[in-house]
């Protein structure tokens, strides 16, 4: 049977064959060839994900809000829609399915990324890849078994600035000296709806209610025509709707509902995975061997406001042990100098070397030395041919490995689920209020057993993590 024959006999059998788009499958792989591609979550940073999908095929749309789909629907008519991932990752083989680009609530980024892998779909997962120590594991398990053959990236897009290489070529290159620490901070002061913050207590509280602690949301309520709540709340405990969790606008409707323990990690979650990756672009690091935090009082409810962690990394081919450090709602690490005021830097990084400091926000650096062998004579600057080149633009890198998977992508799944499993620990250390003893090769707390219960989380019936 030839092509024509074929494809008038699938007409004559009716609809329920699906054509895949003309040219696709000759050349999967090629350089020139375009992609089937799902979305998941078509509004707010979804929507920052059209134009680069745009020069792909996009050949399915998934979102809870059926307001959203329709949202989406408008840029790319031809998609198939559906409400639930999971039946639309069910569905690959029938929609011919490459790789998938997810923009979810941070509680189902660990499901959608083991389930995309597990089909053997290349995977762009917006930050954070989990939240909860075992599910980065869990992922990074299954990439690595999939590394070279499937491309992966997570939505730290910062990454792609140049300053990046800018602080890494100082720190590496020895500009500071030897490496001995570094810190990242970031200062925003989440707050749930209708909550206010007593700083000097480290409490959240009702502000029509101070004398009740503040959190989860009360019953107000039946969810919207079009907003399938009980898929939002996906593998979560069950909550009562209320509109507040969605009161945010496109781009920023995060912060109504990342602070809750069951739907995110909180400030780690968010600018903690875009600023630490400032520090762990540099750092060259693994996991850690141990982990200590304090911060606001537990509330078993809500993550800290105000936290800050502290961790143990072990030595690497180019540097010693360091330690490494989190702060975030305001609190900061000590300044290396009394006219050098921290709080100017909203999110940023900072690394202590035998020599001096390196101290960098998002767009820019300073290096500050110190002690009389600071003279940088030390210091032999890269020449042109050896500084860093420009990632590029951060999403086509991915398309671009997808294409061909030997490419590395800047924040694929094992770089950036060590990073988070380290940022996920110290809120393990904080809800177990000691210095904890880790081993990361069995992924477990030794010293304090009973810790090991943070490092995972219970999900409703129905939702299975590695599924």
């Amino acid at each position: 049977m030839n092509r024509r024959e074929f494809i008038k006999n699938a007409a004559v059998a009716g609809a329920g064959l699906f054509i895949l788009p003309s040219g696709l499958r000759a050349a999967k792989n090629g350089p020139n060839s375009k992609l089937n591609i799902a979305l998941i979550g078509t509004w707010g940073r979804g929507a920052a994900h059209f134009d680069s999908l745009s020069t792909e095929n996009l050949v399915a749309l998934c979102d809870i809000n059926e307001d959203h789909l329709a949202f989406g629907a408008k840029r790319f008519p031809n998609a198939k829609t559906y409400i639930d991932w999971r039946k639309m990752l069910d569905d690959h083989k029938k929609l011919g399915l490459d790789a998938v680009v997810a923009c979810t609530a941070d509680h189902t980024h660990a499901f959608i990324a083991n389930w995309s892998l597990n089909r053997d779909l290349h995977c762009y997962m917006e930050k954070p890849i989990a939240i909860t120590v075992e599910e980065a594991r869990v992922v990074r398990a299954n990439w690595m078994k999939k590394k070279g053959k499937l491309a992966t990236q997570v939505g730290m897009q910062r990454h792609a600035m140049q300053n990046f290489n800018r602080v890494r070529e100082l720190v590496r290159d020895g500009a500071i000296g030897e490496l001995t620490a570094a810190y990242a901070w970031g200062n925003r002061q989440v707050k749930p709806a209708g909550a206010d913050y007593d700083e000097k207590k480290g409490i959240l509280f009702y502000k029509d209610q101070p004398n009740r602690p503040a959190g989860y949301l009360p019953a107000a309520g039946e969810p919207p025509k079009g907003l399938h709540y009980d898929l939002w709340l996906g593998p979560s405990y069950e909550h009562p709707y209320n509109p507040g969790y969605f009161a945010l606008g496109p781009g920023a409707n995060c912060l109504s509902w990342n602070m809750f323990w069951d739907f995110g990690a909180g400030q780690i979650g968010d600018m903690g995975s875009h600023t630490m990756d400032l520090c762990w672009n540099a750092i060259d690091a693994t996991l850690p061997t141990t982990a200590e935090a304090k911060g606001d009082p537990f509330n078993p409810d809500i993550t800290p406001i105000k936290c800050e962690s502290h961790f143990d990394l072990p030595a690497n081919d180019w540097r010693g042990p360091i330690r490494v450090s989190w702060y975030q709602g305001r609190v900061l690490p000590p300044s290396p100098k009394k006219y050098i005021d921290l709080k100017e830097i909203d999110h940023g990084a900072m690394f202590k070397g035998t020599k001096g400091y390196v101290i960098c926000s998002f767009n820019d650096r300073v290096v500050v030395p110190f002690g009389d062998t600071a003279d940088f004579t030390y210091y032999k600057p890269r020449t042109p041919d050896k500084v860093l080149p420009p990632l590029g633009h951060f999403q086509e890198q991915w398309l671009n490995a997808c294409k061909n998977p030997s490419l590395k992508t800047a924040c694929d799944f094992e770089y950036s689920a060590n990073m988070i499993e380290l940022m996920l620990l110290g809120l393990v250390a904080y809800r177990a209020g000691k210095k904890l003893q880790y081993d990361p090769v069995k992924g477990q707390v030794t010293n304090h057993p009973s810790a090991n219960q943070y490092l995972s989380r219970q999900y409703r019936e129905g939702w299975k993590l590695n599924g």
